[in-house]
């Protein structure tokens, strides 16, 4: 029996918030459209599951800050509680340092983050030049070296050496909070803002539907899933660039974006939300955060919703995370919870919840924060995609012009795409190539 076919004016692929915000803008614009989701949930990495004590907590994207507009925006008109993480008390490294010590070893690692932020990406003395590279020419301490490799590591969850230098400078422009990224996380998790801008999108929005081939060519786009076939004027692929490579089109892609697509790979991240009875750490002056200078990727901070909701989450990323995956649940609680106890003492030990989220095999959306380009020479890799090649169009986090791999970022890439495609559904040619 075959499925019915089914027709509409845009297709969005992907319910990450990138696809939701697109979504929204195209519905409030009055365009029909379909949006499919493979997972059985919207979000991407954005996702939130119940611990072993009952409480629904992030295992995906979770923090954000008040120099993130769009996002702010969403959380204030949607109702949702901003919780102002713990920041109060000494800032911990490991193997231990005098405070004085962790200070210098910290603004030392600022110092060259904002020296390599300074050069300009397509200057010619750094072409091929990967961060690891860079870092070795520098003449800073050895463990202000160490702390930026750390970093860096556990913020874009890849080997530097796996890196170009031109890539990260451009990337980390763009992140533009003056305030710290983690000054705030919501009660009701980052999942329930994605599902209430699901909730508009009402029978739009299907779950369980995994595009598996787009065939496109000058009269619109099908899309074809396990549950039938979409017809559409325009397309918006709206995953990370690594998802998006593996999906079928047909024809081809143009060579140029073909390539353009496969030059991104996903980092690798394990995160992990550790339960306490009370935030003993802030009996001791501690602020919860602890950065490990011999594991690097490997870092904490207090993530309690308040004193009875003790909590430490725990990021693990980049060739770390690689090395621990290998572990199973008890062996990867056990090296935690011992380096914990290591930074913070042996109350560290007291663990009544042992919550961990493993995204480097994800299926859907790769293994970490987001997609990063890792070869030395795609430097047009961003415009080829953005450019598309209509009327198959591309929208990621990665692509965004600010917050690139956060959710503000996805919100910002999502809206422009939208905009991007009503443009063209209002020019006169396309108007008259539908026969509208």
């Amino acid at each position: 029996m075959t499925s019915k076919l089914q027709r509409t004016e845009i297709i969005i692929v992907g319910a990450g918030f990138t696809g939701l915000s697109a979504a929204l803008e195209l519905k409030q614009a009055g365009v029909d459209l379909v949006l499919l989701e493979a997972r059985d949930r919207v979000g991407g990495r954005v996702e939130a599951g119940h611990n072993g004590l009952g409480e629904r907590i992030d295992s995906g994207g979770q923090f954000l800050c008040e120099d993130m507009p769009q996002l702010m925006a969403l959380v204030e008109t949607r109702g949702k509680t901003l919780v102002e993480t713990y920041v109060d008390g000494d800032f911990i490294t490991h193997p231990s340092m005098s405070v004085i010590q962790a200070e210098r070893t910290y603004h030392g690692a600022m110092a060259i983050r904002e020296r390599m932020n300074r050069i300009e990406p397509d200057d010619p003395s750094i072409e091929g030049m990967s961060v690891a590279t860079w870092l070795e020419r520098q003449r800073d301490p050895t463990n202000a070296k160490t702390a930026f490799r750390s970093m860096i590591e556990g913020l874009w969850c890849l080997p530097m050496d796996r890196v170009p230098l031109w890539y990260l400078i451009d990337n980390d422009r763009r992140i533009t909070n003056e305030v710290p990224e983690l000054q705030y996380f919501l009660r009701e998790t980052m999942q329930s803002l994605a599902e209430d801008l699901a909730g508009d999108l009402g029978d739009r929005m299907r779950l369980n539907e995994a595009a598996t081939r787009i065939e496109h060519g000058p009269q619109g786009v099908r899309v074809v899933s396990a549950n039938g076939t979409i017809e559409a004027r325009q397309v918006l692929v709206a995953l990370p660039p690594a998802t998006a490579a593996k999906l079928d089109f047909a024809p081809a892609l143009p060579p140029s974006l073909g390539q353009a697509l496969g030059v991104w790979k996903s980092g690798a991240v394990i995160k992990i939300l550790v339960r306490y009875p009370k935030p003993f750490w802030r009996e001791r002056g501690l602020s919860g955060m602890v950065m490990w200078r011999d594991l690097p990727g490997l870092f904490a901070c207090d993530a309690s919703r308040d004193a009875e909701h003790a909590a430490l989450v725990v990021f693990i990323g980049g060739p770390l995370a690689l090395r621990w995956q290998a572990l199973d649940e008890a062996g990867l609680r056990a090296e935690v919870t011992t380096r914990l106890q290591e930074a913070l003492g042996p109350d560290a030990g007291n663990v009544i919840d042992f919550s961990s989220r493993d995204w480097i095999r994800d299926r859907w959306s790769g293994g970490a924060y987001s997609d990063l380009i890792v070869d030395v020479t795609a430097r047009d890799a961003e415009r080829t995609i953005l450019a598309g090649a209509p009327p198959v169009h591309f929208a990621a986090s990665e692509l965004s012009p600010s917050f690139p791999g956060y959710v503000e970022g996805a919100i910002v890439a999502g809206r422009i795409a939208a905009r991007k495609i009503l443009a063209e559904l209002q020019s006169p040619i396309a108007t008259r190539a539908s026969g509208s």
